[in-house]
């Protein structure tokens, strides 16, 4: 099948083909590029060494569409060249692959168009007219109050309100007045009513109000030219994502209630690619290209240290509010946090092998289950960072060797794909986490106090940076090679310890990490080890984790645990899969799927998380739509809001029209999404 490419891209590669020279060297890993719709699905044999020795070599003459020749050894000035354009729409279209046009699958034919609803809006309820009380203008006079689909008829008491972000970074039309990064309400509940449609929040007074996240527009002209959003997934709040931006700039985004500013960057010559927060908010991990050698490209992991802070508190004043949803008071780069980052620094850069110089996606777990950063007081209560000062040594030391002490991290994988070297490294983050344990619950309280105390920007100030203390720095465990491109991953998040590897043809690879998530044991590069596949749709671009809906006792979606299911988006094939793992998580199945007509391009999604009401909505970045589209794909039931005269009450609900999901609406941004990440905020 002939690919059909970008112009941009065409242009881009034709360029990088005058570069002329000699053949490029070999490569144990061998082969050439997989062909658009074919491939093995054992994929994966054929592992690296735990020193990354297989392949690694440089070649001159780039095969066609890509920055590596045909030994997939990686071509300098091809290199250099697509790093420049990483969030332009060429730089898309290499890490995106081939989309529907290339697969023949842009039409619609018998694809179906989902049922939808008629907006409706809150303007009734303005505290502008009589008897409102949303703090919101109506439309006709200049405002905005939001709109409702589900539920009704509309009333004034917003009951047990609750509302999901999300992030979308998208290449914008015009980068001097777009900043790439919107900010929009995914989902809400309120005044009996239920809103499935992406759109600006009610709160911030526009209906485009969303379109420029306000927290980047505040960081200037540098914060444009998205690479990548990331977040933090774990149980309570994880309120805000990080934006990373082509120039090495790395800020947080805002949403009504968690708006914390605070941007790091990255060093000179330090082309991000992706990004990946680790599940309790302690670090972020972003792919670079370093091209400061352009003879002698590198791939590197920028590991990054978070400290949280309750809403509108910063790292001079970190206890100036109340306890704001329960946060840390002090500043503790390298802990559980609630998502609300107010402080980063960059510890330094683990440089990954020479068979891997082109990262393009990064995933990471600490193997702790959902619920496992939940901390508790001395006699077994549940309790926040808040009532837990660490000025107080036995509080302290209950993180250690007490009652807190599955509390934190001790251990933690990154897996990292490279699509052009179809290969995978497998990290061992343990080094860092345990380093962090102890520096801040073992040792004395004094310690601890001239520690935190000495906190900035120098090497050897907390945190420490990889020079000062190397102990602490990141591991290569090995590398694994493929048959085809991988082009998205997936650490799992708790129980099982496997990560999810999917390949351009069509093969969603699972993979054994051992010991390496286990707090008690380490791990030998020999676990690590392909369990089995399954297939899925073609370029499959994104793996989604599926978020807590419902309690184990009513739930009806995922009737076997939210936590045995992922969601694929497949941009060749046009559509979202949910894929079961067996309760070994050794073999899979598509379980369902979802496709419309109005899906012109989809290559990510988000699972939207719950509060109080259980409901089932995915967010989708279509690309070539150039718009965020929502998909309700279960019921609506208002646990918490139990009320004999209001709708969607339980055990049932308020199903959705005409069958298993629903068209929940749409979003038209100035440019192409292609990353999005979203959690229920306070």
């Amino acid at each position: 099948m002939n690919v059909v490419k970008s112009a941009a891209f065409a242009v881009l590669i034709a360029a990088l083909a005058a570069c002329g020279g000699g053949g490029g060297g070999g490569s144990s890993a061998g082969g050439g590029n997989a062909g658009v719709g074919s491939g093995d699905v054992n994929a994966g044999a054929g592992a690296g060494s735990g020193s990354g020795s297989a392949g690694g070599s440089l070649g001159s003459t780039p095969a066609q569409d890509d920055i590596v020749d045909s030994a997939r050894n990686v071509v300098p000035a091809a290199y250099m060249a697509m790093a420049a354009q990483m969030s332009k729409a060429a730089g898309l279209s290499y890490r995106y692959g081939p989309d529907p046009v290339a697969y023949g699958t842009s039409g619609n034919g018998g694809r179906p168009t989902l049922s939808d609803r008629a907006d409706q809006s809150y303007d009734p309820i303005s505290i502008r007219l009589p008897n409102g009380n949303r703090g919101c203008v109506p439309a006709a006079q200049g405002g905005y109050c939001g709109t409702w689909q589900v539920g009704g008829p509309l009333v004034s008491d917003p009951g047990d309100y609750s509302s999901s972000i999300l992030h979308a970074a998208y290449v914008a039309d015009t980068p001097a007045q777009s900043v790439g990064v919107a900010t929009l309400q995914s989902i809400s509940m309120g005044h009996n009513t239920f809103a499935q449609k992406p759109e600006s929040s009610w709160t911030t007074g526009t209906a485009n109000s969303g379109t420029n996240d306000l927290n980047a527009q505040s960081y200037g002209q540098s914060a444009r030219d998205p690479v990548a959003v990331g977040r933090c997934y774990r149980t309570g709040w994880c309120t805000t994502s990080l934006m990373v931006f082509q120039n090495g700039l790395i800020g947080t985004a805002g949403s009504n209630t968690a708006s914390n500013k605070t941007t790091v960057q990255l060093a000179a010559n330090k082309v991000p690619t992706a990004v990946s927060v680790t599940p309790g908010g302690e670090f972020a991990l972003v792919t670079v290209w370093d091209t400061s050698q352009p003879a002698r490209p590198r791939g590197q992991i920028a590991v990054i240290a978070l400290a949280g802070l309750c809403a509108g508190c910063s790292p001079d004043n970190p206890g100036g509010w109340y306890d704001n949803w329960g946060e840390w008071k002090g500043v503790f780069p390298g802990l559980p946090n609630l998502g609300n980052i107010s402080y980063m620094k960059v510890l330094g850069y683990v440089d990954l092998p020479d068979a891997l110089r082109a990262p393009t996606e990064i995933s990471s777990s600490t193997g702790m289950e959902f619920e496992g950063y939940r901390v508790h007081t001395a006699n077994g209560d549940l309790s926040n960072y808040w009532a837990l000062p660490l000025s107080d040594e036995s509080i302290r030391r209950s993180f250690y060797n007490g009652y807190n002490a599955s509390a934190s991290a001790t251990a933690g994988v990154a897996v990292v794909v490279s699509k052009s070297e179809q290969r995978a490294a497998f990290i061992d983050l343990r080094p860092l986490f345990n380093f962090y344990r102890e520096k801040y619950f073992n040792g004395s309280q004094s310690d601890f106090n001239a520690m935190v105390a000495g906190r900035g920007a120098g090497a050897s100030q907390w945190p420490y940076t990889f020079d000062a203390a190397p102990a602490q720095k990141p591991v290569l465990i090995k590398t694994e090679d493929f048959a085809a491109k991988p082009t998205a991953v997936n650490v799992r998040l708790n129980g099982a310890a496997r990560a999810f590897i999917a390949t351009q043809e069509g093969q969603l690879h699972i993979y054994d990490l051992g010991n390496y998530l286990r707090a008690s044991s380490g791990g030998a590069a020999s676990e690590i080890v392909r369990r089995g596949g399954v297939s899925v749709g073609r370029n499959p671009t994104h793996i989604a984790y599926v978020k807590p809906h419902g309690n184990a006792n009513t739930r009806t979606i995922y009737t076997q645990g939210y936590d045995r299911e992922v969601i694929v988006t497949s941009r060749g094939d046009r559509r979202l899969e949910w894929v079961q793992f067996a309760g070994d998580f050794n073999s899979a199945s598509v379980r369902k799927t979802l496709t419309d007509t109005r899906l012109v391009d989809p290559i990510a999604s988000e699972d939207a998380e719950n509060h109080g009401t259980e409901s089932y909505v995915v967010s989708v970045a279509d690309y070539g739509g150039k718009k965020m589209s929502n998909y309700r794909y279960g019921p609506v039931i208002f646990w918490t809001n139990q009320r004999s005269d209001w709708t969607c009450q339980p055990p049932n609900g308020c199903p959705t029209l005409g069958g298993d999901a629903e068209f929940g609406g749409s979003y038209a941004l100035p440019g192409k999404p292609f990353q999005v990440g979203g959690s229920n905020i306070p």
